[in-house]
């Protein structure tokens, strides 16, 4: 699935079965929710912290992809709100990132 069928898809889908879009900052907020429900499990799975039951751990990885989708589920409503078309949202941010990292991580030591 391309970005513009992504945006296509899930305009049809708000349109049909969520009745309409919530409002631009409702969805931020719940932007930011669902990025905090990402950062906790990327905090236990990855990080030091650990699952108040080891029985979730099993599940981590499905809960993982799963918050991950909801992140771009509402990050695709935003830009669908706003007018912003994601191709070329993201075509024009790589070619800036292109052009003002061209050298930057090349040389950062940091990165060898």
């Amino acid at each position: 699935m391309t970005l513009q069928q992504a945006q296509a898809t899930v305009d049809e889908w708000i349109n049909t079965v969520g009745v309409r879009y919530y409002g631009e900052l409702t969805n931020t907020a719940i932007l930011m929710e669902e990025t905090g429900e990402v950062a906790r499990l990327m905090a236990r799975l990855y990080g030091e912290q650990s699952f108040k039951d080891p029985q979730d751990a099993a599940t981590a990885p499905a809960q993982l992809a799963d918050e991950l989708a909801d992140v771009l589920f509402v990050l695709i409503c935003l830009a669908n709100q706003t007018g912003v078309n994601l191709t070329e949202a993201l075509r024009q941010n790589l070619l800036k990132k292109t052009g003002r990292d061209a050298e930057r991580h090349q040389n950062n030591p940091k990165l060898q």
